[in-house]
């Protein structure tokens, strides 16, 4: 970069910073970037102050380059007018847009207040789309031009554009569609079709043109197009229609519509409409027309003094199409609504639901809300006291409580007022050194317009009290009133009866060393009989190495019953860590105690011993499991055995071992990993087990079996035995494996009916390939070895013009009783594909393509028909922004040809078949 360069961009900064506090405050913050430029220079023209930035020799393609809030802006020159916020790009000017647009001209003017864009002689690319406008006017969100030239085919090359549109008017939403008027369809631009208007999707599929066409047996001929429309920028929509040939009304018609912020105080609103006529039922056709109907709004409105906008949403729903003429919920229209705000004290919420049309001889299990409010207090708190409580009320209709027998004799459902009201109230504070004393109330009251109540209350006082040299003891007293009464009138709130509760619960814990904790709990019920009294519960955990044990009993002194006992023991494992202090320090007595444990239990540092049990009166005695584990210098290799025995029969249930073990000179190129886990159960007698050696992360030798040890005399076999080698892990470009196994009789020492497996895959760019195949081995109850599978697929791409892709698969199979046995072979082509293409031209591709769709069936060597193959052809000619295809299938005897556009796939225009000559798009 020249000196005058570096002191042209340094005049050029200067020059932003003067110029930018207008620029940032009446712009709406709009930012301008220098990117590359050479030189600025300032000028008043009559009362108008102007910034002149030009490009010099040392710019890139002679153009200055700035950016406008993300969006790119090139050109010789760029003038910034202060006074009228404009920005005007002059010679070769360059516009790319944040929405994908590319604009490009001689003159473009910029309002920096408005963010529009305006020119003459403008070309704008959006996507594959190129549009050429005399005039152009480009606001947030669309944009316009008049005297337009448009065509899909402009980045292709062609000259001329094999089609192309003409238009007075042309509306473009980037991402959307393009709207032209008074059209005249060009090909190789000569006027051949005038059109009143003409909408191109530029969107995602589910916004194009549908048209489905179809024959069923009883509707006959029938027709289904959804049409998409928009309705200014911000409400897209779609035309939905229907007809069934052999249906009374025969034609079926709706909208689907989305808003977005169409008015104010609304987000967005949704419908859905469509009017069908209503099916055959059975055989016998139906008059009149079903419903569908979803229509919702979501907004929000400002309210004074609210902490946060009125939040509200509205949905009304119908289902018809599709139901049967009994379901009740037919005819049925759903309106839900809700609305909520907040305010600094509490926040509030209304909301409805109703079902209009109902059947009101069935129950509503969901309760109708018309309506429901809801005040929620913000919680109180003050000190160790807080407070919350929550009210509702409304008129609610619900099915009855059958407990009720009022509400019963309203019927199945009954529509009564309803006000609920929750508290909850708590206060703590310390009593003395080491006491903590709380209350806390918890109520919910309902209260119904028939004049039913029902109470559901809760009382606690608790007292903590901690002590001891560490206050690591606790002593607990919690003294609890618990009490519910009344019946509704709903079943959805069903509360009957009468229950009274005081249980008061004494609990403690002990930690008498470190390491050891023993706990007592005791439960109460003042008001309940002595036989209804729950069980006292004891605990010990004792985490003291080499010795883990945790215990729970729960014994019930009031029957003398011991209701539960279970326990878990571990004996060794890894010892705690002995940091060894510096030379120059003494060891504690802490750490030389722990250092003598540590080498006093140093022959368990490797060795895990545990035992878990427990009892029920219920079950008796739970299955006891003894396991031993070694491990090796590394926690990932260990062995452990264990076994099962079954206290209550008593009998031994299980025995089994698992292993693991990793080993290698190099962690990262050499590792070799094993591991098994075998289990036998002793009551059905079955060994089941996996074996993996696994070497570099990738090359895995394993074996799995299911034996029973004590089959039955008349058993074929005794359970499966399988080997396997080959490679693991995604991610990897070739894969194999080579399994043998199958059926195995332990009785007889071998395989009854082995097999060998294989399979290869390979994933490479331009080349996919898989082959795997079975071969029949022979065995005690298997006495041919023969090919029973065998299956192919693939892809490859050879250099550019040539492709080859193809599934092809056989299998054999056999029935009756060997030798006289017969075999059924199956070859199939799902399909075989070649494809050849040519460069006819620099726009032009031509491709020529054989497709094999065959299947051969021989039975005991003798093909069956249809015979040989015959294949299916087709030529497709690519002219980048348009492709035509024929297609000829000779074994159905049916010739097609097609058109494919930009965004669609290929369109059936003519068909020749066994029929004859058809239209598909005019006929089914």
């Amino acid at each position: 970069m020249t000196v005058r360069r570096l002191r042209g961009l340094r005049a050029l900064a200067l020059g932003l910073l003067a110029a930018g506090g207008t620029l940032l405050s009446s712009a709406q913050a709009a930012t301008v970037r220098i990117v590359d430029a050479g030189s600025l220079e300032l000028r008043r023209f009559e009362d108008q102050e102007l910034v002149i930035i030009s490009a010099d020799e040392d710019s890139p393609g002679g153009l200055v380059e700035v950016e406008l809030d993300g969006e790119t802006l090139r050109a010789r020159r760029i003038e910034f007018n202060r006074t009228a916020r404009t920005l005007t790009l002059v010679g070769g000017a360059r516009y790319a847009s944040d929405e994908g647009q590319g604009l490009a001209g001689e003159d473009l003017v910029v309002d920096l207040a408005t963010n529009s864009l305006t020119g003459e002689d403008v070309l704008v690319s959006q996507g594959k789309l190129r549009i050429r406008g005399e005039e152009l006017e480009r606001v947030p969100g669309q944009l316009r031009a008049m005297g337009s030239y448009f065509t899909p085919c402009g980045g292709c090359g062609q000259t001329p554009n094999d089609y192309a549109f003409q238009a007075e008017q042309l509306i473009l939403y980037p991402g959307d569609r393009l709207v032209a008027y008074r059209v005249q369809l060009l090909l190789a631009d000569h006027p051949v079709l005038y059109l009143p208007v003409i909408v191109l999707p530029l969107n995602e599929p589910a916004r194009q043109p549908r048209l489905s066409l179809g024959q069923d047996e009883r509707d006959g001929f029938t027709a289904a197009a959804d049409l998409p429309f928009s309705v200014s920028d911000h409400t897209l929509g779609t035309t939905l229609l229907r007809y069934y040939q052999n249906r009374p009304a025969r034609f079926g018609v709706g909208v689907d519509l989305r808003s977005y912020s169409p008015v104010p105080y609304v987000d967005r609103a949704d419908l859905y409409l469509l009017t069908d006529p209503k099916p055959f039922e059975g055989n016998q056709p139906q008059e009149g027309r079903d419903l569908d109907l979803d229509f919702s709004v979501r907004g929000r409105a400002p309210l004074e003094l609210a902490t946060s906008d009125l939040d509200y949403d509205l949905q009304v729903t119908r289902r018809d199409i599709g139901r049967s003429a009994t379901d009740p919920l037919r005819g049925v229209t759903s309106v839900k609504f809700g609305a909520r705000v907040e305010y600094p004290l509490f926040s509030a919420e209304l909301n409805l639901y109703n079902l209009l049309n109902r059947d009101e001889t069935r129950s509503q299990y969901t309760p109708l809300k018309w309506p429901e409010v809801v005040i929620d207090p913000k919680p109180y708190r003050s000190g160790n006291f807080s407070a919350d409580a929550r009210l509702t009320a409304g008129q609610y209709t619900a099915a009855s409580n059958p407990d009720s027998s009022s509400a019963s004799r309203q019927g199945v459902n009954i529509t009564t007022t309803r006000l609920e009201e929750q508290h909850d109230i708590s206060y703590s504070r310390p009593l003395w050194e080491g006491a903590q004393f709380s209350v806390r109330n918890r109520f919910t009251g309902r209260y119904y317009g028939t004049g039913a109540r029902t109470v559901d209350l809760q009382a606690e006082a608790r007292l903590d009290q901690r002590f001891g040299v560490r206050d690591q003891h606790s002593l607990n007293f919690t003294s609890e009133y618990i009490r519910y009464e009344g019946t509704s009138p709903f079943a959805f709130d069903r509360l009957s009866g009468t229950r009274i509760r005081a249980p008061q619960t004494l609990s403690l814990a002990l930690v008498p060393s470190d390491g050891v904790l023993l706990s007592a709990s005791h439960t109460h019920d003042l008001l309940a009989d002595w036989d209804q009294q729950q069980a006292t519960a004891f605990g010990v955990r004792i985490n003291r190495y080499p010795v883990q044990l945790s215990g729970h009993l729960n014994h019930n002194f009031y029957t003398d019953t011991l209701e539960r006992f279970s326990f878990s023991s571990t004996l060794g494992g890894q010892a705690p860590t002995v940091q060894t202090p510096p030379a120059d320090r003494p060891l504690t007595s802490e750490e030389a105690a722990q250092l003598q444990l540590r080498q006093a239990y140093a022959w368990l540092d490797r060795l895990t011993l545990s035992a878990n049990g427990g009892y029920t009166d219920q079950g008796g005695f739970q299955p006891l499991t003894l396991r031993a584990t070694v491990n090796g210098q590394y926690r990932t290799n260990n062995f452990s055995v264990y076994a099962t025995h079954d206290i209550q029969t008593p009998r031994w249930r299980e025995v089994g071992l698992n292993a693991n073990y990793t080993r290698g000179s190099d962690t990262v190129l050499n590792p070799l990993t094993f591991s098994t886990a075998q289990r036998v159960n002793l009551i059905s007698d079955v060994w089941t087990g996996n074996t993996k050696v696994l070497w570099r992360g990738q090359y895995a030798f394993e074996e799995s079996h299911t034996l029973n040890l004590d089959p039955a005399p008349n058993a074929r076999d005794t359970g499966r035995l399988d080997f396997s080698v080959g490679t693991q892990g995604s991610g990897r470009a070739r894969n194999w494996e080579l399994a043998y196994g199958g059926p195995y009789d332990l009785r007889r020492g071998y395989w009854t009916a082995p097999t060998l497996r294989g399979s290869y895959t390979s994933t490479q760019p331009g080349e996919r390939f898989r082959v795997s195949g079975t071969y029949n081995l022979p065995g005690l109850d298997q006495r041919r070895s023969e090919l029973a599978q065998l299956s192919l697929g693939g892809a490859w791409q050879l250099g550019e013009y040539v492709s080859v892709a193809g599934e092809a698969a056989y299998t054999r199979t056999r029935s009756g009783t060997y030798p006289d046995d017969i075999a059924t072979d199956r070859l199939s082509f799902s399909p075989l594909a070649v494809g050849v293409r040519w460069d006819v031209s620099p726009t032009t591709d031509l491709y020529f393509t054989g497709r094999l769709n065959q299947v051969f069936t021989w039975v005991d060597g003798e093909l069956q028909p249809p015979g040989g193959p015959l294949p299916v052809l087709a030529v497709t000619l690519d002219r980048c922004c348009w492709a035509a295809q024929f297609e000829a299938d000779l074994l159905l005897k049916r010739y097609r040809f097609s058109v494919g556009l930009p965004g669609s796939g290929f369109n059936t225009l003519l068909e020749r078949n066994s029929s004859g000559l058809a239209v598909p798009l005019l006929t089914p």
